[in-house]
């Protein structure tokens, strides 16, 4: 069985590294059939920090084929990536395609393989912010609809696409299989003891600090957003310590409008052992990012989320996820939340037992 998997954001290589590691387990173990895996990079997170450091953190294999198809607008991006993705299909002749997430470089890889009459599979399926103006949210759903395995994270996800008519899909193969993101949560965090950056962080505040992202286009693209937010942030700083891997772009954004980031500490990205290094000793976690929200909660974090709504409801409804959208005095007033959290709301398993992966290859190869 010839499997391209097709990956290009920095989520989508934590989550290929648990599929990649459950293939080459099969392999070894001798099962039918044999599993070889393409691996497609589109280029869409193309520099070094957020890149490179995954594949070799990880241990991920390195890419078969690398597009370098990085920066333009969302339109030029995907088109320019469905082209690429469409000669290497064309060129590898797989038996299937996967595909991870909610990227430009998810719906190229999809749309290209549904094309050329490719079964796809979708890791992460079913998820819905119900906020039609989200790019993720128009991947997601147009993937979904054009893949074939439906591997879903939560029985939230799957309830959504029970909602809308997907299990009435002929040759639909709707299913929980749990979260990659905990196989690799689970896996990795014993290999997580950080850097030289990482241990002074933890030495100057004594696990006395707040592990925060801000990168989203929907609160970068806007000033206002973005300077609620930091203003925020900025205040919550005087008395505990924010920590901040700053998003190149985000940073740029900052500097060009005068944004203060002074009271915070801020760094540049790093690899996701250093992260989860970060993750395992921080108070809480400040986000607008899809993954870290469930990464907090795998490390019994509490979470406020710069968003006006999450994918993840589930977290929202236990009381592990506190939606403050990007208004400053919400942000200020929610602090609490991450001091006060009880530590019985991180007892359940939304996530599955860690065996995700092993699952989604085992369906895989049972339909060959």
């Amino acid at each position: 069985m010839k499997l391209v998997t097709v990956v290009g954001a920095r989520p989508q290589f934590i989550k290929a590294a648990t599929v990649s590691r459950a293939i080459a387990n099969h392999n070894q173990s001798n099962l039918a059939p044999q599993v070889h895996e393409v691996i497609v990079h589109t280029g869409q997170h193309h520099d070094a920090s957020m890149s490179d450091v995954f594949f070799e953190q990880m241990a991920i294999p390195t890419p078969d084929h690398h597009l370098g198809v990085s920066g333009g607008g969302h339109g030029q991006m995907t088109g320019r990536m469905l082209q690429g993705i469409e000669e290497v299909l064309i060129e590898e002749k797989p038996d299937a395609v996967l595909v991870y997430g909610d990227t430009n470089s998810t719906l190229a890889g999809a749309l290209a393989a549904a094309k050329l009459h490719i079964p796809v599979a979708h890791v992460e399926a079913g998820l819905r912010s119900f906020n039609m103006r989200m790019p993720e949210e128009i991947n997601r759903i147009l993937t979904d609809r054009i893949s074939r395995w439906l591997f879903c994270p939560t029985e939230t996800a799957v309830q959504n696409l029970q909602n809308e008519g997907f299990e009435s899909f002929e040759g639909t193969w709707l299913e929980n299989v749990g979260d990659v993101m905990y196989d690799a949560a689970i896996f990795y965090q014993d290999l997580a003891e950080g850097t030289p950056l990482t241990q002074q962080i933890l030495e100057e505040n004594q696990g006395n600090f707040y592990l925060a992202t801000v990168h989203r286009a929907e609160n970068t693209n806007s000033l206002a957003r973005l300077r609620s937010i930091f203003k925020a942030l900025e205040q919550i700083s005087a008395s505990t310590s924010i920590v901040i891997p700053l998003h190149p772009r985000t940073r740029k954004i900052l500097n060009e409008f005068n944004i203060s980031i002074s009271q915070i500490n801020t760094i540049d990205p790093v690899g996701y052992f250093e992260m989860l290094h970060l993750l395992k000793h921080c108070l809480g976690v400040i986000t607008d990012s899809g993954g870290l929200q469930k990464e907090a909660y795998f490390f019994r974090k509490p979470c406020l989320t710069l968003r006006d709504e999450t994918e993840w409801l589930e977290l929202v409804k236990c009381g592990a996820n506190f939606l403050v959208g990007a208004d400053e005095q919400k942000i200020l007033s929610s602090e609490s939340h991450l001091k006060l959290a009880n530590s019985s709301i991180f007892a359940n398993k939304l996530y599955g037992a860690g065996k995700s992966a092993e699952k989604i290859i085992d369906i895989l190869t049972q339909a060959f």
